[in-house]
């Protein structure tokens, strides 16, 4: 009989309940002993023997250079690729991608691991914060802002703190750095009559259903995209959001929303359904808002967002982030008196204090116009 038994360091190989075979090798153990385990998939045996060897191949190859005096360039592109990557939606990879490759390893990855001091990353960041910026320099001046520098630091941290895991350093040099402070991005608001104007121009060049949706949802531009007529149920007045169209370079990717909340059920005004079950009958494919370029695939988000600066524009309005029509869409409607915790499930927010939070400008004039409201009932007594 012929032994099928694999030599210790082989790996395993098995068939899966799904037909699939899976190889599977194990490249360390952690703290508490357990192995830790890399894993390969094939629709044959054959094929997965292939692939388990070229894995083994590669982390050889890894092993060896996995030393304290490796270049810290090489172990940010190890700890990326290997610990962070695959768990990464394809925009957040693109940003990742933008620090490590363009901003950290070129700047300072030429020092050694176990070298790479405090120092160092204070210097990086205060060259970043004064030159850092690559594109738009001419436009919007050479200095990076916090916000980047911040996430350049971020990344660092992270791969910092895997590396001493993995026991290639003691210390961590990123600890007690000086960084710019966090500033939250300034929210702005259309007041009643900017958006009175903003959507008499958009009825006049066509757009006038969809930023009427997203004035009247506060949904995120992907999720407004996103949309497709099977969500909708006009009998009911239910709108279902369940997925995002996003740009990731030149690429359209339609994926699951930001977050587990974010997947949600919204009950839409009357007005809002009259409009959308009359451009139903029109319906050229399954998407709500279609690309006009692209037949039969969702809308470009980029070319939406210089669609929606004209139409700001061009209406008399104050420039805004489309993220912008979110925050007006919750003020007007905290103002209004719907309450926190509303709000936040119409938003996909994970709780109401977080929606409470971001709109404290807003409850607070509430609190004040009450306290007067009961001022005066009590003067008056």
């Amino acid at each position: 009989m012929a032994n099928n038994k694999r030599k210790q360091g082989d790996g395993t190989l098995r068939q899966r309940v799904d037909g699939r075979w899976e190889g599977r090798i194990v490249v360390g153990y952690d703290d508490k002993g357990d192995p830790k385990t890399k894993s390969v998939t094939a629709k044959t045996k054959f094929e997965c023997e292939e692939k388990l060897t070229a894995l083994k191949e590669t982390l050889g190859r890894v092993a060896e250079k996995m030393k304290p005096d490796m270049p810290f360039g090489d172990w940010m592109d190890f700890w990326y690729q290997n610990f962070c990557k695959p768990a990464l939606r394809e925009t957040t990879k693109a940003s990742y991608e933008t620090l490590i490759y363009q901003h950290i390893i070129p700047s300072i990855g030429h020092i050694p691991l176990n070298k790479l001091a405090q120092n160092d990353l204070q210097q990086f960041y205060a060259r970043l914060k004064k030159g850092g910026r690559l594109q738009y320099a001419d436009l919007l001046g050479k200095e990076l802002s916090d916000r980047m520098v911040r996430s350049c630091h971020a990344r660092i941290r992270s791969a910092l703190e895997k590396a001493i895991i993995e026991k290639l350093i003691t210390r961590d040099p990123s600890t007690g750095c000086k960084l710019p402070p966090k500033k939250s991005r300034e929210m702005k608001v259309l007041t009643s009559k900017e958006i009175g104007r903003f959507l008499a121009r958009a009825k006049e060049e066509g757009y006038y259903e969809m930023f009427l949706l997203e004035l009247s949802t506060g949904m995120r531009r992907g999720e407004l995209l996103g949309l497709k007529w099977s969500d909708l149920n006009l009998t009911s007045g239910v709108l279902k959001i369940s997925r995002q169209v996003v740009a990731a370079g030149s690429e359209i990717i339609v994926q699951s929303p930001k977050t587990k909340t974010s997947t949600r059920a919204i009950v839409l005004p009357p007005y809002m359904l009259e409009l959308l079950s009359e451009m139903k009958k029109n319906k050229t494919c399954e998407w709500i808002f279609p690309s006009p370029v692209n037949i039969g695939e969702p809308r470009n988000p980029s070319a939406l967002y210089k669609r929606f600066q004209l139409l700001l524009e061009r209406s008399g309005c104050k420039k805004i982030r489309f993220h912008d029509l979110r925050h007006t869409f919750a003020t007007h409607a905290t103002q209004g008196g719907v309450d926190p915790k509303t709000l936040a499930g119409i938003l996909g927010h994970t709780n109401a204090s977080f929606t409470l939070d971001t709109y404290t400008h807003v409850t607070s004039d509430m609190q004040k116009s009450a306290s007067a409201v009961v001022g005066n009932m009590l003067k008056n007594i």
